[in-house]
């Protein structure tokens, strides 16, 4: 299974939640998603409470979320 191309459902708008990356330009942001995944809520729950989402969506904002932790550089321990 290869990796899901987010760039067209996450967008960055500087004038649109401090320029934070969000959903297909509404005002939910990546981090929002992964903080309602963090605490435990299913994507069911998430999709109820935010109907303009999609479960697409949801996998967008994983897909960024690891490709930014895969590009991040990390400093070896000394």
């Amino acid at each position: 299974m290869g990796a899901m191309d987010y760039r067209k459902l996450i967008t960055i708008e500087p004038d649109k939640r401090g320029g934070k990356p969000c959903i297909r330009g509404l005002r939910i942001t990546v981090y929002d998603v992964l903080e309602y995944l963090a605490s435990g809520m299913t994507e069911e729950e998430i999709l109820r409470d935010f109907p303009d989402l999609t479960h697409e969506d949801i996998r967008a904002c994983l897909a960024f979320a690891a490709d930014r932790e895969r590009k991040f550089a990390s400093v070896p321990p000394e």
